[in-house]
Parts: C-alpha cells; sequence; structure tokens
C-alpha cells in the first residue's frame, strides 16, 4: 500500500513541482511519514527530490542562466551557514499555540509564523503584480541570502527562491534551469549531512521505494514537460504565487 500511496503523490507532485521550483519534499515528507518514522522519510524524500532535480537537469540543464546562478547561489550558499547556526540557538523555543481541528492537533513554532508570513509577503507581491516584475532582478543577491538563511533555519529555500528569480527577466524554460542547479546545488550538501548522520543506512533499506518514488517522479516531469509547451511565463507565474500563498498558509497555520 505504502508503494502506491507514495508513488501517486510523487507522480502528481513532481508534474507540479515542474513549474513552481519547490513543493516536492513538503508534500511527499508528510506522505512517507505515514508509513516511516520521520527521519527515514526525511531521509528518502531528500534522495527522490535529488534524483527528480537531476532527471530535470539532464532535460533543462543548458537553459540555465548562470549568471544569475552565481548571484544568488554564492550568497545562498554563505548565508545557510548562519540560518543553521540560527536554528540551533531557537530549536529550544517554546509553541506559541496548538489546536485541534477533526482530531488533529496542529502546532504554530515561532519559526514556521515567521516564514510563512515571509512567503504570504512575497506570494501577494507576486500575484499583484500582474505582467509586472514584483522583485527586480538587482535584488538577486539579497534573494540568495534570504533563501539561504530560511533554507537553513526551516529547510524552505525553495519558495523563497522562485519568488526571488521570477525577477530576473528568465524565460519560462530559464526560469526552471536555472532554479534547478540551484536545487541540486542545495541537495547535495543536504545529502551530505544526511549520509554523515546515518542516513545512508535508512536509505539502503528502502531502496526499492527509493528507486519506485524516483520513476513516479520523472513521469511527473515528463507529461509535464509537454505542458510547459503550450504555457506562457505568466501563467508560471501566477502558479507559483498561488503555490507560495498555500505553503505559506500552511506554515502559518501549522498545518505544514
Amino acid at each position: 500500500m505504502e508503494y502506491i500511496v507514495i508513488c501517486l503523490a510523487s507522480l502528481a507532485v513532481s508534474g507540479l513541482t515542474l513549474f513552481s521550483g519547490f513543493g516536492l519534499g513538503t508534500v511527499l515528507t508528510p506522505v512517507m511519514a505515514i508509513f516511516f518514522p520521520i527521519e527515514t522519510a526525511v531521509a528518502v524524500t531528500a534522495v527522490v527530490h535529488f534524483a527528480n532535480n537531476l532527471f530535470k537537469l539532464t532535460l533543462f540543464g543548458r537553459q540555465a542562466d548562470w549568471g544569475v546562478t552565481l548571484r544568488f547561489g554564492l550568497p545562498a550558499l554563505v548565508s545557510s551557514f548562519a540560518g543553521a547556526w540560527v536554528l540551533v540557538k531557537v530549536s529550544g523555543l517554546e509553541l506559541l499555540f496548538s489546536y485541534t481541528v477533526a482530531g488533529g492537533e496542529f502546532f504554530v513554532t515561532p519559526v514556521k509564523l515567521l516564514v510563512g508570513v515571509l512567503i504570504v509577503f512575497f506570494a501577494v507581491l507576486e500575484l499583484r503584480g500582474g505582467k509586472k516584475q514584483a522583485i527586480p532582478a538587482s535584488w538577486l543577491p539579497v534573494g540568495g541570502v534570504v533563501s539561504g538563511f530560511f533554507g537553513g533555519l526551516s529547510g524552505n529555500q525553495g519558495a523563497f527562491r522562485s519568488a526571488f528569480l521570477l525577477g530576473a527577466g528568465l524565460g519560462k524554460e530559464a526560469f526552471i534551469a536555472t532554479g534547478v542547479v540551484l536545487a541540486c546545488i542545495v541537495d547535495v550538501t543536504r545529502l551530505g549531512v544526511y549520509a554523515g548522520m546515518a542516513g545512508s543506512h535508512m536509505i539502503t533499506e528502502n531502496a526499492g521505494l527509493v528507486v519506485a518514488a524516483s520513476l513516479s517522479a520523472f513521469l511527473g516531469v515528463h507529461y509535464s514537460r509537454k505542458v510547459l509547451k503550450k504555457i506562457t511565463i505568466q501563467t508560471v507565474r501566477v502558479l507559483v504565487g498561488v503555490m507560495l500563498l498555500l505553503l505559506g498558509g500552511g506554515l502559518v497555520a501549522g498545518v505544514i
């Protein structure tokens, strides 16, 4: 049963995240956690996420804008360490509040609330901007700092990355390709950390599931690639804005 549920989730979400640049880990991790301990769910999801990004890199990598990649990626790499350091310092902070709905208990932490509010802010900017670029390209280094810091702090670097890359004036293929290159850099670093924490042991024990979920993700990307030819960058901008709004709202509400 877990194979069917996880593979279907991987197939559906990977197709959607081809356009948004984020969301696979956000959705797949809690699905994995239904069947496995959270540390295993995080490690296995990270491998599927990386494999999916490598697959997208083979499809779109040549269209990446390396100038944008460097202007965004270098500040992100440096600031991610600062975010991780802050995470250690604030990990002991108490919950702001918790509540119960339909038998489920939800928790709101200071970090989730802060990240969620910022993501909602960028989502509103994007959706209100129309065809106008909400965040100018000159802010790319700032975007790298923000993305890297909150990636280290909460793991939500993908949402901030997409929000700022939309302002870089890239075409739809270059937007996707540049985001994929940056995501691969983050994934390599993250997998190195997980391997050092015995994550490799969790992954090898679930190798069959990793392969099945990865192939499902590839299939989702394959079919979404056909849709990509028929949509405009403006459609991508609206989709990213809506997904940012959903992610930010979920964090603020403690659902994610």
